[in-house]
């Protein structure tokens, strides 16, 4: 923008609005926008008429009304006043900065501390240049030396949001919302201090609020370091000073009721909280290290809406194949992948289409993720002897008609389940394999008849999350055949096609991504893969692709033609393998 001439004001049509005659070197910040082809003379002298009626501010009339990008705006407001432009969606926000602007200071100002630029300059971003009172109280607060960089305000305002969270609303027993715990019984002074209780409740507000399922909490060298696992993607959202780090710890064992006098042993427990009035489960488990105690924390939604298998996502074909697997009066489905894949959603949508008053559905689950009416839940209680095999065998003496069993982990469970899956009843379960085809070679591998395999196995669901793409910055484009060789994805029809790429902004914190939706490879054992059970691996999967599955990579590149992921993301989650 600075690069073009400047318009001089008699050069515009008459009549013109008398703010834009002004000896002033400094152009105004219409006559810019003017300049720039982004107004007309008559939006503009519209605006001005609604600036003195309002009292608002211009560029803040012209993005609510429409007549102005907020971005465009911004940059016209820098070049005005001899400052520089930020992409906020595009920045690296330091979070030891903002934390030295208090929240109700930093939103009453307008005003966000974005990095260090020198040993006493720090760099602070805002939305309204023309307020020098801000300027002076910033100055006066931070002690520092500040460069502001102007940012479009709803940017600011969706930052402002993002880095400073509210503490969590906790409920445990008789607890007071803002400590967790009663007072009388924490073992340890610092991990009751204000500093402490505070900190580990915005970091666990902030990782809930952006839809983490995991919080890593790192002991380094010089500090914590704290990251999340949003959208199954590691991000960092925090470093602990070294000084705070004993007392966190302290903080997040209470809130587990683990020993916090224990440092020398891993330890797990459970945390059970209400976050804007929904209840939110925490998995705490405590490993030692170098450095001191790691805690990770696994976030568990009690998901309250009930998922069906439309939602999951499937192709037509492929959701046709499964729901004629789970039709069926007996015989085992499974859904396997890695950890956090979405499987136990998966079957949660089969048990939902099942469950009627015709049936008897009974899950044993570690732990019960969902809780469905009509259902028999059991929660897996290894401490007093509530194993998978052991819940299962008492199960199958009541008269279920459809089970689920939340994972196979040994011999013992596999046996029982695919043999359960032979007598009548339907078994839904998962596994830990890499796709369909692997999975008989698995069980297997853990003691199961080839016989009683073949005879049980309905249907095999392998599957994977991938990143859904932003839909306020998504960019549609065709790929070139660099980009498709560079993808893995050359030589497989999509030469030509318009798909979409991620960009990033504020609404989805500059990643290009928000939410995640499943991949699905569906294998049915019919046919001639029901008679290669024997077989290895590589030969079934032929077999299932002869037969028409659609790999994961495949159902990945559906998504890419749809618009709802990109070929980045889709070779991310699926590897560079075609398969």
């Amino acid at each position: 923008m600075t690069d073009r001439p400047r318009v001089e004001a008699a050069s515009f049509p008459s009549p013109l609005p008398a703010e834009l005659y002004v000896p002033d070197a400094r152009q105004q910040l219409g006559a810019l926008l003017l300049r720039d082809g982004v107004l007309t003379v008559e939006q503009l002298e519209w605006a001005l008429v609604e600036k003195e009626s309002s009292g608002k501010r211009l560029g803040e009339i012209l993005v609510e009304r429409g007549l102005a990008p907020g971005a465009t705006v911004a940059q016209a407001l820098a070049e005005q006043h001899g400052l520089a432009y930020l992409d906020l969606a595009r920045a690296d926000v330091d979070q030891s900065a903002v934390n030295l602007l208090p929240e109700q200071l930093a939103r009453r100002l307008g005003a966000l501390p974005i990095r260090f630029t020198g040993e006493h300059l720090l760099q602070i971003a805002v939305s309204d240049p023309t307020n020098v009172l801000a300027s002076d109280d910033l100055r006066l607060a931070l002690g520092l030396g500040i460069e502001l960089v102007v940012v479009a305000a709803g940017d600011l305002q969706r930052t402002l949001d993002r880095c400073y969270r509210s503490s969590i609303h906790v409920d445990i027993g008789e607890t007071r919302p803002e400590e967790f715990v009663p007072v009388d019984d924490v073992r340890d002074e610092g991990a009751t201090s204000a500093p402490a209780i505070k900190l580990a409740n915005q970091l666990i507000a902030k990782a809930i609020e952006d839809g983490a399922s995991d919080i890593h909490f790192a002991p380094q060298a010089h500090g914590l370091t704290v990251r999340a696992r949003i959208d199954g993607v590691m991000r960092r959202i925090a470093d602990v000073p070294k000084a705070l780090q004993p007392a966190v710890t302290s903080r997040l064992k209470i809130m587990g009721e683990l020993d916090i006098a224990e440092r020398r042993v891993p330890q797990d427990g459970r945390i059970s909280i209400r976050y804007g009035g929904t209840p939110v489960d925490l998995r705490i488990a405590v490993l030692p290290t170098t450095h001191g105690e790691q805690i990770v924390l696994r976030i568990l939604h009690r998901a309250s809406g009930r998922i069906g298998v439309p939602e999951l996502g499937m192709s037509p074909a492929a959701e046709e194949t499964f729901i004629r697997a789970i039709k069926q009066p007996y015989g085992a489905v499974l859904a396997c992948g890695p950890t956090g894949s979405g499987k136990t959603t998966t079957l949660y949508a089969a048990l939902e289409y099942l469950n009627d008053d015709d049936r008897v559905l009974t899950t044993v689950e570690d732990p019960v993720e969902y809780q469905i009416p009509g259902v028999n839940q059991v929660e897996v209680n290894a401490r007093a002897g509530l194993t998978f095999a052991r819940g299962l065998r008492t199960i199958l003496r009541s008269d279920p008609d459809v089970l689920l069993v939340g994972e196979i982990r040994d011999e013992e469970t596999a046996r029982i389940a695919i043999q359960a899956a032979m007598t009548g009843h339907v078994v839904l379960t998962t596994l830990h394999t890499h796709n369909a085809a692997s999975s008989i070679a698995r069980l297997r591998d853990m003691g199961v008849e080839q016989s009683l395999l073949a005879a049980s196995v309905n249907c095999i669901v392998a599957q994977r999350l991938a990143r859904r793409l932003c839909l306020s910055c998504t960019e549609a484009y065709v790929p070139t055949a660099e980009e498709l060789s560079l993808a893995g994805a050359e030589g497989i029809g999509l030469e030509g096609v318009t798909l979409h790429r991620a960009i990033g902004c504020t609404e989805c914190s500059g990643t290009g991504y928000a939410g995640r939706v499943a991949l699905y490879e569906v294998m049915p054992v019919v046919g001639r893969i029901r008679r290669l059970i024997e077989a290895s691996t590589e030969e079934i999967f032929a077999a299932a692709v002869d037969a028409g599955m659609a790999t994961l990579r495949e159902d990945g590149l559906r998504l890419c033609r749809n618009g709802i992921s990109s070929l980045d993301e889709v070779r991310r989650v699926t590897g560079d393998r075609l398969t």
